[in-house]
């Protein structure tokens, strides 16, 4: 697919994506979205003023070197949920030096299942600590450790960068998982958003490659596409977490002008792949009212038309990682809960 294949407006006022989905255009010229689900559509007044809903390019050393009020430390993260963590540095992409954390619960003995992070953070901001709290529960039900990757972020660092090096610490973490108190047959890979699309990455990497065996792959609201062609990428402007305008300036970080060419692999952007078979078990989660929603639910689509196993929830006028930014509204515990139900039919 190429550029040119973009979502066209008709006379009718009805936008086309390229998948022959329809959506009717408000009198903004922007596509009809679905509402925010009411509880969630409150706390956005909150949201926008730490996350505005478009990122800008200034804005990326900030979101890199500030934390977000309100927002706990990484320290306070850890004491909270009763974790300890340790860095290791080991060789990325091209033999260069990253840095995993091991996480896990404080004075943990013995092994037990290993959860291999990618975190978020649209490849141009974040650290591996993005997110980790909400594995907090499974470390200790399942006495399970986590090593989280400190891949390097566009645009400093473009494609392949970003995946090499997370598919780098998944092959280091497989090596030393008897040391790490990791059973070999239970190692899973989990991430958000643009991590989530870093799972789906790796997750073909080590099929195409026959690196480590993973028994799942847990993709929450996944970055998935770089060509800005579906329905739901062009509903979100301006509105909600991560709109339009802030993925693009993502995927243009990470791919600059191969975004939305063909000269984009697989591994980038999942989405391109035409092969799904042979991979792990994925849970997929999204909201309704995001950007990512079209590509998920593809992706999930795709994964069973090629005979693979899926779980996909799109969670009615969810917005982009509303359950992290909104623990408490219901429609977030849902979320969480299934989730927690997978890993627990995954992991015993």
């Amino acid at each position: 697919m190429t550029r040119e294949s973009h979502p066209e407006e008709s006379a009718a006022g009805v936008i086309t994506a390229t998948d022959g989905h329809l959506a009717t255009l408000a009198v903004d010229g922007i596509p009809n979205r679905p509402p925010f689900d009411p509880e969630l559509e409150t706390m956005l007044g909150v949201i926008s003023q730490m996350v505005p809903p478009t990122l800008t390019a200034e804005m990326v050393p900030v979101m890199r070197s500030a934390s977000v009020p309100g927002m706990p430390t990484r320290d306070e993260i850890l004491d909270t949920a009763d974790l300890q963590s340790r860095d290791v540095t080991i060789p990325g992409y091209e033999g260069a030096e990253i840095v995993v954390s091991i996480v896990e619960a404080k004075g943990r003995t013995g092994h037990g299942p290993g959860i291999f992070h990618t975190h978020g953070g649209g490849m141009i901001f974040g650290d591996r600590f993005t997110g980790v709290e909400g594995f907090a529960e499974w470390l200790h039900r399942y006495n399970a450790v986590m090593v989280t990757v400190e891949y390097r972020l566009a645009p400093e660092f473009p494609d392949p960068y970003p995946v090499e090096d997370c598919y780098a610490g998944l092959v280091w973490t497989a090596a030393h998982a008897e040391e790490l108190g990791i059973e070999h047959e239970r190692l899973l890979i989990a991430g958000g958003s643009a991590g989530g699309g870093l799972a789906a990455g790796v997750a073909l990497l080590a099929r195409d490659r026959r690196g480590p065996h993973l028994i799942g792959q847990m993709l929450m609201y996944p970055m998935l596409d770089d060509r800005d062609a579906t329905v739901s990428t062009h509903q979100i402007q301006g509105v909600g977490v991560w709109d339009r305008a802030s993925n693009l300036l993502g995927w243009n970080a990470l791919l600059g002008e191969r975004r939305g060419t063909d000269g984009v692999s697989i591994y980038a952007a999942p989405a391109r792949a035409t092969d799904l078979s042979d991979l792990p078990p994925a849970f997929i989660d999204c909201g309704s009212a995001e950007v990512f929603r079209d590509e998920d639910v593809a992706y999930a689509s795709a994964i069973w038309a090629a005979g693979g196993r899926a779980e996909l929830h799109v969670w009615p006028g969810g917005f982009h990682a509303f359950e992290g930014f909104a623990p408490q509204a219901a429609l977030s515990h849902d979320a969480v809960e299934a989730r927690d139900r997978w890993i627990r039919r995954l992991l015993g």
